[in-house]
């Protein structure tokens, strides 16, 4: 069958679940992991064919994508902040929001004295997408990172192997850690912050096979692990130390609330490319002897 009339096919056969975009890039990110093809190729020759044997291999892809499985988790990888990542059941799928974080982290380092080091702790590691990404773009920077999971910690391993960077990956319960036991001069986290109530907003493909101990927290306290980071934050950040969250877009006041409660200051709140609030930076508060 030629790829694209097969193209036509798959698109229809998803429409009913999908929007016809996403449908789409579903089909050309396979093609390009499955076949090394881009959407070019196929402009350029659009006699193309798929063998039997292939059309097998994307039927059978396509029944579990019909179940909203993530074709991330398909595909076994997924690409963040231009690089390639390892993702799997026990960790969620970066997503580009998290691409803001990290470009506001290094473009914040841009103007620092290129010999000087930077100490950064990345809390709730996951795949390891924040710190492997600023360790490959920062390069005076020695990146730590945390995560409860053991196997989370195993695929950010893999992922720092195959990106070529040094990160220290240590297993920790960061509600359970009374002190970070040394001095960093940035601490980032994307920890778990949507709500329970909030569930209803969440998508099937994230709801069903993502991990819910790094989305979800309780109603009662949303802020659990924002407090707990933020306290650990200002015994563990070097003086004038920046602490970066990505945060719920619902509790922006209630984050900043939080972070001047805890004596930080400089806070500043910043909203993602669809207009959510969606970042918060701020700085340790030193007292003047």
């Amino acid at each position: 069958m030629k790829i694209k009339n097969y193209r036509t096919q798959f698109i229809h056969e998803l429409t009913p679940i999908f929007d016809f975009d996403e449908a789409e890039s579903f089909f050309y990110l396979i093609l390009a992991e499955k076949h090394q093809l881009k959407r070019v190729d196929l402009a350029l020759n659009p006699d193309l064919i798929f063998s039997n044997e292939e059309i097998q291999v994307w039927i059978a892809i396509l029944e579990q994508l019909k179940k909203e499985i993530p074709v991330q988790y398909l595909l076994g990888k997924t690409s963040f902040y231009g690089l390639d990542f390892e993702v799997n059941s026990n960790v969620l799928i970066p997503r580009p929001e998290t691409e803001e974080l990290v470009e506001w982290i290094v473009e914040s380092q841009k103007s620092k004295v290129k010999s000087q080091k930077v100490k950064i702790l990345d809390i709730g590691t996951g795949s390891g997408c924040i710190a492997i990404s600023l360790a490959k773009n920062i390069p005076n920077a020695q990146v730590f990172a945390i995560d409860v999971s053991e196997k989370a910690l195993a695929t950010a391993q893999k992922n720092a192997i195959n990106n070529e960077v040094d990160v220290t990956f240590l297993l920790k319960n960061i509600l359970e850690t009374e002190d970070l036991e040394q001095q960093f001069d940035i601490i980032v986290s994307n920890p778990p912050y949507v709500r329970e109530l909030e569930k209803q907003e969440i998508k099937k493909n994230v709801l069903d096979y993502e991990p819910h101990l790094a989305l979800f927290v309780e109603d009662h306290d949303a802020l659990i692990f924002y407090r707990k980071i933020a306290e650990l934050a200002q015994k563990n950040l070097s003086p004038d130390g920046q602490l970066y969250f990505e945060i719920n877009q619902y509790l922006g006041k209630e984050t900043i609330g939080l972070l001047e409660k805890i004596n930080f200051k400089n806070i500043e709140l910043r909203k993602d490319i669809y207009g959510n609030d969606r970042m918060v930076r701020s700085e340790k508060y030193e007292v003047k002897k």
